[in-house]
């Protein structure tokens, strides 16, 4: 059999009418292409599916089977519209979204959860990367856009800013600078550091600029996690820096003092990264939109 959707519509148009005439004005199709439609199903089933009287047409039984699979066929056909469409417009499906760590614990949640909850059918693959690895993924096509710190070398990325995340010096509480307003990071140079392990992009952020400054940093211990960081310097370890979302998130826990960097690379921005704004998927879109972007023309 090779009748197609419209075909099977047609059929049930004329069964539901009762007639042919009202069911080829129904499919909006001339009465003489509509009954030759008719005929040419029944020729293909090989079996008669409507019988036709004075006052219109009832089905046989092969008739009534195939206006039963033809109405689960439509529905099928509907059903697969209404996902189609809720693809095509952000609705439903799988978004991967690369985000830093300051991003990730604490930007993120209060402004993700409710955009999430407006969309049940929408799945986040949500990745922790560092920002220079964020920015060699959306680079690469390997995530659609990330949330990284404008401190990276981004080109030739777009790169929106949304959200102050400045680098935070952290102190032990007896310390001698702990009630200091802020600091350069010239003036701490001399102490004792715990630094995050080696092959962190901020860390090397950090080594640069003191070797900018002539100097080499030798920590005196080295933590994989910024809390790893913050846990030491209460102790009095060392001085450690770190974004201020990380230390408002572990200052009270661990008991330091967070000062401000003077240094103009300390004051960075989270922001949302990117290729094309028109390459990106509506639902990502949304989110950046959502997240406070804003479309750029590419």
């Amino acid at each position: 059999m090779r009748m197609d959707l419209a075909d099977l519509r047609l059929f049930l148009l004329v069964v539901d009418a009762g007639t042919i005439t009202a069911g080829a004005s129904r499919a909006h199709l001339a009465l003489a292409s509509a009954s030759e439609r008719l005929r040419t199903m029944e020729r293909e089933a090989g079996i008669a599916l409507l019988v036709r009287h004075p006052r219109g047409v009832t089905t046989t039984e092969a008739g009534e089977a195939l206006a039963h699979h033809a109405r689960l066929m439509l529905r099928q056909q509907s059903l697969l519209r209404e996902e189609l469409q809720e693809f095509a417009s952000g609705a439903r499906g799988t978004l991967h979204l690369y985000a830093n760590t300051g991003a990730l614990t604490t930007f993120l949640p209060g402004r993700l959860a409710p955009w999430m909850a407006a969309r049940p059918r929408l799945q986040v693959d949500l990745k922790e990367r560092t920002s220079v690895e964020i920015v060699r993924a959306v680079r690469g096509g390997q995530a659609e856009a990330g949330i990284t710190s404008n401190a990276v070398d981004s080109t030739p990325l777009h790169l929106q800013p949304v959200a102050d995340d400045p680098l935070m010096l952290i102190l032990p509480p007896a310390h001698r600078f702990a009630h200091r307003a802020s600091l350069s990071f010239v003036d701490v140079l001399g102490e004792d550091f715990v630094a995050l392990a080696d092959g962190n992009a901020l860390q090397e952020h950090i080594e640069d600029h003191a070797r900018a400054l002539g100097r080499v940093l030798s920590p005196r211990i080295r933590m994989k996690t910024f809390e790893g960081v913050c846990e030491m310097v209460g102790h009095g370890i060392g001085v450690g820096i770190a974004p201020r979302s990380i230390c408002r998130q572990h200052r009270r826990r661990y008991g330091f003092h967070a000062i401000a960097l003077d240094d103009a690379w300390a004051r960075r921005q989270l922001s949302l990264c990117f290729v094309r704004w028109n390459g990106l998927s509506r639902s990502m879109q949304s989110l950046l939109l959502h997240l406070g972007g804003h479309a750029v023309d590419d």
